[in-house]
């Protein structure tokens, strides 16, 4: 059996993809950490879901593609990520869901209908952290816009599915 602990963080630092060693609190791996708690968020939205539900597979997407956006953040300037990233495309998707979900306005208080849409909600207020933290982090190191306004668009879409699930 593999070994899942390296021991190599134990005195506070991490990796980024190309092996460079940087602290713990390093504004990278505070996105990063944010994004993976945004992942596993959406996969517990996810696995309450049918796997017929249209949402079902848009959430699987997103979560491939929040794992790609992770390895970019992780990856240091000049150095290569051979990982493609669909952004741009899942933002249209997003765009697309929402117009088609013909939400008239109005706030929600979270929790008054379903477990499901109070946990779409959770993993919308987390997007929201992680889009802060990726704009915190953008101005020391570039994030793709696109990355930016998938993360944006998003929030938007788990508020609108969560209405949907009320």
């Amino acid at each position: 059996m593999k070994q899942i602990y390296t021991k190599t963080g134990d005195q506070g630092q991490t990796s980024l993809r190309s092996g460079a060693r940087v602290p713990k609190y390093d504004p990278r791996i505070e996105a990063n950490g944010q994004i993976d708690q945004l992942n596993a968020q959406l996969g517990i939205v996810r696995s309450m879901l049918s796997q017929g539900d249209a949402s079902y597979q848009l959430i699987h997407t997103i979560q491939r593609e929040l794992m790609v956006v992770m390895s970019h953040i992780a990856t240091p300037q000049g150095s290569n990520n051979p990982r493609e990233s669909h952004a741009a495309d899942l933002t249209r998707q997003l765009e697309d869901a929402i117009d088609r979900s013909g939400y008239q306005g109005g706030f929600v208080v979270p929790g008054g209908g379903s477990t499901l849409a109070a946990f779409i909600h959770l993993a919308r207020t987390q997007a929201r952290t992680v889009e802060r933290r990726l704009w915190s982090l953008h101005t020391q190191y570039p994030i793709d816009e696109a990355v930016l306004a998938l993360i944006n668009r998003l929030s938007d879409y788990l508020f609108i599915l969560a209405n949907e699930k009320e």
